[in-house]
């Protein structure tokens, strides 16, 4: 598909939030891609409209999609899921609070490693829970959780450990032995933890994406794993996403809530996901392909006209940190680069007090409209610098 030739017109004619939330200025603050969709996607979409199929979700096709989530970890994560434990729920939000509410008790503390994707920060609130916030370290141009200071979190108490693998904003995607030093230290504390895998899809070579509770009995035992086609196949307005348990422990909080967290799951959206798991992985292969050039393009892009801005190599995802520390920047830097560039990034203290001086900047969008934002942000820098 030719990427390159999608204009900002057309995607503000779409739309979407991204597009229309800030007019007149490019769309990087929201984490979805500007391609469309598969045509496998479409044409599911198509013939459920056609064929009428907008009732409630018949118990077929929720078995069909769980059967097709478990073969896709399978075959592209060699983790062997029984399909009875994959859930159907809205979205990736509606596990966790699930998981909040399964792993922590009234009063407890959510350890959330940040900067984070900034609902993990203010969704336990909302359940009367505390935030315990672990600013990540950087190694070697490289972002990965500190697990001391885990570890000083579970101590201070903290039940429930936030993992996003791929990392949202970081990028990051954990190797093995990452993963196992993290169920360490869970183990150790008796604690649980919440593995967010929405953006499995979106790994570039030589990273692979590894399941969390995959990796021993013990992060099995702990963990809550979500995922869904959401990200990797741009269907977030589609409400659904998989809850996959591995736990007796998680298995009897979903019987006992009778399935409830699984309602608002839409039925078109399990079309959709259906459609991606079993006929998207061709589109999806040109898509990873596509956004691996963008990455290495941003990195030459901040490298050649931001100086003093930094960026690290994500290893997977479709978004990027960029560091505005050494520009003297304060404030909101999102309302800043609003204002002065024309571009719509999120402000990086959303994301936690790790993410101050930074914007998370979204580049699943076509190449000459990342470098016009680039561009743009140049030319604000250099006039606050001239004036």
């Amino acid at each position: 598909m030719s990427f390159d030739a999608i204009t900002e017109d057309d995607l503000r004619q779409v739309g979407s939030v991204k597009w229309t939330r800030f007019p007149d200025t490019i769309g990087m603050f929201i984490a979805e891609m500007d391609f469309g969709v598969a045509p496998a996607i479409t044409g599911a979409v198509c013939d459920a409209m056609t064929e009428g199929f907008t009732g409630y979700l018949s118990q077929p096709t929720a078995e069909a999609l769980k059967a097709a989530t478990a073969r896709w970890h399978a075959e592209h994560y060699g983790w062997d899921v029984p399909v009875d434990d994959v859930r159907l729920v809205a979205d990736v939000l509606v596990a966790y609070e699930f998981a909040i509410t399964t792993y922590t008790s009234p009063g407890a503390a959510v350890i959330v490693p940040t900067p984070a994707y900034m609902p993990f920060l203010s969704v336990p609130l909302r359940h009367g829970r505390r935030v315990i916030e672990v600013p990540s370290v950087e190694v070697d141009g490289r972002w990965t959780m500190d697990l001391d200071a885990v570890a000083q979190a579970f101590d201070d108490g903290g039940e429930l450990l936030v993992l996003c693998n791929p990392h949202n904003p970081l990028g990051t995607v954990a190797t093995r032995d990452e993963l196992l030093a993290i169920a360490k230290t869970v183990s150790d504390a008796g604690g649980h933890v919440f593995s967010d895998e929405i953006h499995a899809p979106l790994v570039y070579a030589p990273a692979q994406h590894i399941p969390y509770a995959s990796v021993s009995d013990a992060s099995a035992e702990h963990t809550i794993t979500a995922t869904s086609a959401s990200k990797a196949w741009n269907l977030a307005g589609f409400k659904c996403a998989q809850l996959i348990l591995s736990n007796d422990a998680s298995r009897a909080a979903w019987d006992a809530d009778g399935g409830w967290a699984g309602h608002g799951t839409a039925t078109i959206g399990v079309i959709a996901q259906l459609a991606a798991y079993t006929a998207g992985e061709e589109w999806l292969q040109e898509v990873t392909d596509y956004l691996d050039g963008n990455r290495h393009e941003l990195a030459a892009l901040v490298a050649e006209h931001l100086p003093g801005v930094r960026v690290t190599m994500p290893e997977g995802t479709y978004i990027a940190l960029l560091d505005f520390r050494e520009t003297g920047l304060t404030g909101d830097l999102g309302e800043w680069f609003r204002e002065h560039a024309g571009v719509s990034m999120t402000d990086g203290a959303a994301c936690g007090e790790a993410g101050v001086g930074y914007t998370r900047f979204v580049f699943a969008t076509p190449r000459p409209i990342m470098r016009e934002a680039v561009l743009r942000i140049a030319k604000a820098l250099e006039s606050r610098a001239a004036a």
